[in-house]
């Protein structure tokens, strides 16, 4: 097994789908605590169905760079998802609902009515579950990806004290002189860039496993907000890679393995966290 395993990543396109996994993993694992501590875990649901439906939009087009139109109308409803819910009569979760199911029909609608290809059915299921193009990426899309989640981990670095105040105590921080509606833009358009860059890994329909499973899983154990980053991070990176090696060496799909992965590990963390807790109060 180790030596199929050491074969495998003799060739450049894995170590390609290694990296852009650790990376996307990183990024959505960061955000993600802070997503789940605000109760916006499934704006990545939300925004993962409106990114395929601007996937659609672009094929349709027969754009030969998706990203450019995808990244954009992403980032615009991420916006339009913080806007809509604080508004009194809209709530957040309301919200998230309407833009998701919209834009998840319309993009089917338009693949359907405008079809570019022969298999409207296979193409759909692989980008709302994932498909294995993350082993065909080109050097293009790596750097790009690169590029990107270097800029994602770096706000969230310098940013680092504003997201916490942000997310924690919005009012207090607001009353503080703190820009709130800024940082919470800030986060939306973040969030936005890591949706799109983590649809090639696990499919539209998947994204939110990425984002909620690591700050879970780290919640089960630690509760410091320092503490639980540090360990989300740690545990997506390792799910990420290990899902992608099994899927490679087994021939199952990516997203799919990742998220079981990370499961598994979730459960494994409970119980961890059971057994922290009785010895500290049992």
């Amino acid at each position: 097994m180790f030596d199929k395993l050491f074969t495998y990543l003799q060739y450049p396109m894995v170590i390609n789908a290694l990296i852009v996994g650790v990376l996307i993993s990183l990024c959505s694992s960061l955000f993600g605590v802070t997503l789940v501590l605000k109760r916006y875990s499934f704006i990545g649901d939300g925004l993962s169905h409106v990114a395929f439906g601007a996937m659609a939009i672009a094929t349709v087009m027969k754009l030969t760079n998706n990203m450019l139109l995808i990244l954009p109308v992403t980032v615009v409803c991420a916006v339009l998802l913080l806007k809509t819910g604080q508004n009194a009569k809209i709530k957040g979760d309301a919200a998230i609902a309407m833009i998701s199911v919209g834009a998840l029909a319309l993009g089917y609608l338009i693949m359907n009515v405008f079809s570019t290809s022969a298999n409207i059915s296979g193409d759909v299921c692989s980008t709302l579950f994932g498909s294995t193009s993350i082993l065909t990426l080109d050097s293009t899309e790596v750097v790009l990806c690169i590029i990107l989640s270097v800029v994602v981990i770096a706000v969230f670095i310098l940013f680092y004290n504003k997201i916490f105040a942000v997310t924690f105590d919005e009012s207090f921080s607001k009353a503080s002189g703190v820009r709130t509606n800024a940082y919470n833009f800030l986060i939306a358009v973040v969030i936005a860039v890591i949706i799109v860059l983590a649809m090639n890994l696990v499919g539209s329909l998947l994204i939110s496993a990425l984002i909620i499973f690591p700050a879970l899983s780290a919640m089960r154990i630690f509760q410091s907000f320092k503490k639980v980053t540090v360990f989300s991070a740690v545990f997506s990176v390792i799910c990420a890679v290990l899902g992608l090696i099994i899927s490679i060496m087994t021939g199952t799909p990516v997203g799919s393995t990742i998220v079981a992965t990370d499961v598994a590990a979730f459960i494994l963390c409970c119980i961890a966290g059971s057994i922290k807790q009785a010895g500290l109060f049992g």
